[in-house]
């Protein structure tokens, strides 16, 4: 077989081995003579049983290369000495360096040196088996190699320069000794001849020539190699295999296939996977190598500015940077504590360079405490009457609210006045709660007051708060710290006496990551705030200037430590004139200029506004009646674009036009009371007072109570409550006194996706239970509440302007109230008084009296009159 199918120079240009072998001897590669490189890449540090070197080639110029003349068969089965390789895997038609110092080794390449060097070559299976490899620890495909060249070196090792020429497979083992004899056969590769041979070696070539221009150890000669191969499938997949980094057991693979095709898909994916590799360390190193290179720049020119300011006399920028930041601290008249930490911090920030990372932290925080307004206060000018005219002119009704905001200008307009030069004054602002149902006017009436006193106004709305950090900040430990929500409200005010509104401070939260609402406990009470500490600042701040109003829906889900810090002012809702005066005067000119109407090309009837407010709307506040009118200023807006005729006022029929049937009816409720066993009573939720229904109805069965409608716990009991009472006095409210023996009751409170509560609807559950059983239905027109005794008494409840101002909203005319709550009709609108008769009852008596048409006292009387002995008088609280 001809070998001559090599580029002489490939040899010489081969890689740097891969698989570097251990040395008997580091001085063995010193004792060689100087040889070029060799192009057997990876495979070019190829080792014997025995340990091995790699050894340097010489050109294929100065080899001697013989013929074959090895007698074989017709089957292409001969016999030759088998050589054992270490790791390394000699592919055909390529050159590869050997190392030898074994004593059988050494034997083997002797006889055969002496033949026609001739040698079949294998690798062993396993790497770590220094010596005596057997035919149990060899592979079965190796490759036929003729030895070139050999030259023993002085410490007793032989280098040898080998070149593949043919794949073959171990037969069988003839000898073992003194070295290994096997009978072989020479297994030639399958070679296609088709087109997508001839396209995977022309994308071979292609990624091939990709590579090397990547390794910088690759010489550029092995690209014009393969190029020359390029009509030899099988000998391009060798030359291109033995020059890359593959393992051992990745060139048998390709080594036992036998296809020259499949050989080219393999190698084609592996190169790709290594071209992946490459390309991605090269972006890396281009990436390091730019940021380097930016990074030296800017030394440099930061060396070379700080050269020419010297030069100048003037001072570097981080010098300048301390320059100002010192002059920030003296002018910002920040307090003694303040500055002592400012200057610290300052004099750590001017020993730091630009590129530390401590830097910018610092830098930071210097500029939080320079920006604050420590001495920044608004220029106070009290005028009491002007005062009172942007309140009135803001809100409509609120008198009380209104007195107390003046009142409080009033006191401070007298200490500033009586204040004594250079007595230091105690600032006490009030901390005000506004606590009403939605849309009853809370913030908006926070922003009048920030007008009314001339003050910048904040806010900060506390809904679903729940970490504590949001209030006092984290501390400068923390990656990306920073002030707490108040002194960034603060800063963004600009003086320290804003007003400062806190929203929705009964829905603040708490969880694992703290209390919110005992953070605000500082905030809000007079005797601390005056040095609030952040965590980020770490120094005091005084709020005791600050005038803070929190809004709140409901006082019951307001921690009681933080209500104790606060006045409250309740808001209880409008009645229909105040909402009638208030549509007229603020929400229908808001909504027609926000819809692009003039005030003189249509005009609003009272009747049509009250209209919206009692058939469209039912609410405490004005914000859906606020809707309404908006869409209904829409329709008029809609009309004027299309070039329709507006009317020139609108009345009920426009309303009806314009918003759609009404929602709301008064007769709602003489439909449902007109069967006994219905009662109105009345509840408070956070939107404010509204009626309820509480329905009874009886059925046969064994004296059994139900309640539904999701009620709550003391709500069931005020159920059994006024069950047991009507048991107790059912001969003296002429009923049948057996009723319970076969009848159960059902009690329900219908809307029974709402949950409800409390124990004020005692005395409706009672009344529902007598009109039940008397068969009489309870007046129309007439709402109760009050909380039912055993024996009959109604006890004081909460919430009577809203509960009031509810049933009115529902055409309720006769409002029935536990006589101890009359102090609570103080609070009530003069105008509500007049429109609602309020009867004040001690016992169920006076409920009953107030309730029940005549019918059912008639039938009471004829009960007494016949059994007289059973007339007890009830007992009353007033006795």
């Amino acid at each position: 077989m001809t070998t001559n199918s090599h580029d002489p120079n490939e040899f010489d240009n081969a890689q740097e081995p891969q698989n570097e072998a251990v040395n008997e001897s580091d001085s063995e590669q010193e004792t060689l003579p100087a040889q070029p490189e060799t192009t057997a890449s990876e495979a070019a540090t190829a080792e014997t049983e025995a340990d091995a070197a790699p050894v340097a080639e010489l050109p294929l110029e100065e080899m001697d290369i013989p013929a074959l003349d090895s007698p074989a068969d017709e089957d292409g089965i001969e016999t030759l000495p088998l050589l054992p390789l270490r790791g390394t895997v000699v592919l055909p038609l390529t050159l590869v360096p050997l190392a030898a110092a074994q004593a059988r080794s050494l034997r083997l390449i002797d006889d055969v040196m002496a033949g026609d060097r001739t040698v079949a070559m294998v690798m062993q299976k396993d790497p770590d088996l220094a010596e005596g490899a057997g035919p149990d620890d060899i592979l079965e495909v190796g490759t036929i190699a003729t030895i070139h060249q050999m030259m023993r070196v002085p410490d007793g090792t032989v280098r040898l320069a080998v070149q593949g020429v043919d794949r073959m497979k171990i037969l069988d083992v003839t000898q073992e000794e003194p070295y290994l004899v096997a009978r072989v056969q020479r297994i030639p590769e399958t070679v296609e001849s088709t087109v997508e041979v001839q396209a995977l070696m022309r994308n071979t070539l292609d990624l091939f020539q990709r590579l090397v221009s990547l390794v910088p150890h690759l010489p550029d000669e092995l690209v014009t190699a393969a190029l020359n191969v390029d009509d030899d499938a099988r000998h391009l997949v060798y030359l291109v295999a033995s020059n890359l980094r593959m393992e051992p057991t990745e060139r048998q693979e390709l080594l036992e296939l036998d296809s020259v095709k499949e050989k080219l898909q393999t190698l084609n994916a592996f190169l790709t996977k290594e071209l992946d590799v490459l390309e991605l360390g090269r972006k890396i190193q281009t990436d390091v190598q730019e940021e380097l290179s930016k990074s030296q720049r800017e030394y440099f020119l930061r060396e070379q500015m700080k050269a020419i300011q010297k030069e100048l006399g003037e001072s570097s920028e981080t010098e300048a940077e301390v320059s100002e930041l010192r002059e920030k601290i003296e002018s910002s008249g920040m307090s003694e504590e303040a500055a002592k930490e400012a200057n610290r911090e300052l004099d750590r920030l001017s020993k730091l360079p630009p590129a530390a990372a401590e830097y910018g932290v610092i830098k930071t925080y210097l500029d939080w405490l320079t920006s604050l307004p420590w001495k920044t206060s608004t220029e106070d000018v009290i005028d009491i009457q002007r005062a009172r005219q942007i309140l009135d002119e803001d809100h409509y009704a609120l008198d009380k609210i209104k007195d107390r905001i003046l009142e409080y200008l009033a006191v401070r307009k007298l200490k500033q006045e009586n204040a004594v030069e250079g007595e230091e004054q105690l600032n006490r602002e009030p901390i005000l709660c506004l606590v009403g149902p939605p849309g009853v006017g809370k913030t908006s009436l926070a922003q009048s007051i920030a007008r009314a006193m001339g003050r910048e106004m904040t806010r900060m709305s506390l809904g679903g708060v729940r970490d504590e950090s949001e209030i006092r900040g984290h501390r400068r430990t923390y990656v990306g710290a920073m002030p707490g929500r108040i002194i960034q409200a603060i800063r963004r005010a600009g003086s320290n006496d804003p007003v400062f509104v806190l929203d929705e401070v009964d829905k603040l939260g708490s969880d694992w990551r703290g209390d919110p609402s005992s953070a605000l406990l500082e905030v809000l009470d007079p005797e601390q705030n005056s040095t609030f500490r952040d965590h980020y600042l770490d120094v005091a701040f005084d709020l005791s200037k600050v005038m803070f109003i929190a809004t709140a829906n409901l006082l019951d889900t307001i921690p009681a430590p933080l209500r104790d810090r606060m006045e409250i002012l309740q808001l209880s809702g409008y009645t229909d004139d105040d909402k009638l005066n208030i549509a007229k005067r603020y929400l229908v000119p808001k909504q027609m200029k926000a819809n692009g109407l003039k005030p003189d090309q249509v005009t609003w009837d009272d009747a049509a506004l009250m209209a919206i407010i009692q058939h469209y709307t039912r609410e405490s506040g004005v914000r859906n009646l606020e809707r309404e009118i908006g869409s209904a200023c829409r329709k008029l807006a809609t009309a004027l674009a299309e070039g329709r005729e507006l009317p020139a006022e609108v009345g009920t029929s426009e309303i009806r036009e314009y918003l759609g049937r009404p929602r709301f009816f008064y007769e709602e409720l003489a439909d449902r009371t007109s069967q006994p066993g219905v009662v109105i009573g009345v509840a408070v939720s956070g939107a404010g007072g509204d009626i309820m229904f509480i329905e009874a109805t009886k059925m046969p069965g064994k004296g059994g109570l139900t309640v539904t409608g999701q009620l709550g716990d003391v709500m069931k009991e005020s159920a059994s409550a006024a069950f047991s009472f009507v048991r107790s006095r059912a001969r003296d409210l002429g009923l049948d006194e057996n009723f319970y023996k076969d009848s159960d009751i059902h009690l329900h409170a219908p809307a029974g996706a709402i949950p409800k509560d409390g124990p004020s609807a005692g005395v409706a559950m009672t009344t529902a239970l007598i009109s039940l059983l008397s068969g009489i239905p309870v007046r129309e027109d007439v709402a109760m509440t009050g909380e039912v005794t055993l024996r009959g008494q109604v006890l004081p409840v909460g919430g009577i302007k809203e509960k009031a101002l509810g049933a009115r909203r529902a055409g309720v005319t006769t409002f029935i109230l536990p006589k101890r709550n009359e102090v609570d009709l103080d609070d009530l609108p003069q105008e509500l008084k007049d429109e609602m008769t309020f009867v004040l009852a001690n016992t169920v008596d006076d409920a009953l009296a107030a309730s029940m048409p005549e019918a059912f006292h008639e039938a009471r009387r004829r009960a007494a009159a016949q059994k007289p002995e059973a007339i007890r008088e009830p007992v009353s609280l007033a006795s």
